[in-house]
């Protein structure tokens, strides 16, 4: 993998290497929040082909490579939380977050627990709580959802050791208060995972901080989902280039608000 943005003195390597994952963890390392900015920060991670595909026959992982998949493990290990949708839940088989012992040591510094929580999306509740997701995840999994959520489906969710959290007022949550319920909840490092739907309501209120995007050199055509879905904006968010990487025709882009 080469640095093709920023590239100085220090970091030019036009031959390219494979990097470890100390230096992918100081590559995406979280920003420091500075005097009267917000403490919260959140990043979403997703893959798109050169045609737009957000996915092949539903999944994520055909249009990827080893390495997305080692910044895709990297990103997880910096987070305190993994926000995630509940279709792409289902989707993407999701499990629990596993402890990796190279990162132990950066996530003890922090002040992080040995994992990141895993946080579902969901406003009618229509999961599947004898998954090892919801019964035995190192910490506990998160369910985000409205306050007109079923109240049999919360106890569900809470009987299964889940930890419902409501973040909207109606059946749905608002994604702007869903930043600050996990906030308050100590989780100020923020990743989302999508699905496209998911990360189109968060673009289009506007919460989004960072987007890490890598496009894969394929082509799908077919009718897949974009990375983000759902209403349109007013106006075009602009943001700005913080890095890009790489290897085998891969591009590894990371994109903040401007």
């Amino acid at each position: 993998m080469r640095r093709l943005f920023p590239v100085t003195d220090a970091t030019a390597d036009p031959a390219g290497r494979e990097w470890d994952l100390a230096e992918l963890a100081e590559a995406y390392a979280y920003p420091e929040p500075g005097p009267g900015e917000r403490v919260a920060w959140l990043r979403a991670n997703m893959v798109s082909t050169l045609d737009g595909a957000a996915q092949h026959d539903g999944k994520s992982q055909p249009i990827s490579n080893a390495t997305d998949m080692r910044i895709f493990g990297t990103l997880r290990a910096l987070a305190d939380v993994v926000v995630v949708g509940a279709e792409t839940v289902r989707q993407e088989g999701y499990r629990p977050a596993r402890v990796r012992a190279e990162f132990a040591a950066r996530r003890e510094a922090a002040g992080q627990g040995p994992v990141p929580a895993i946080a579902v999306v969901s406003a009618g509740l229509d999961l599947d709580f004898s998954l090892p997701l919801y019964t035995s995840p190192v910490v506990p999994t998160l369910i985000l959802t409205g306050a007109s959520a079923a109240p049999d489906r919360v106890a569900a969710a809470e009987k299964a050791g889940a930890r419902v959290v409501v973040a909207g007022d109606g059946v749905g949550v608002e994604p702007a208060r869903t930043v600050r319920e996990l906030a308050a909840l100590g989780h100020t490092r923020l990743l989302t995972e999508g699905g496209p739907r998911l990360l189109g309501q968060l673009v289009a209120a506007g919460v989004l901080d960072e987007l890490c995007l890598t496009v894969s050199p394929m082509l799908t055509a077919g009718g897949a989902q974009r990375i983000a879905g759902g209403p349109g904006v007013a106006v075009p968010q602009r943001f700005g280039l913080a890095s890009l990487l790489e290897e085998d025709g891969f591009l590894f882009s990371r994109y903040r608000r401007s």
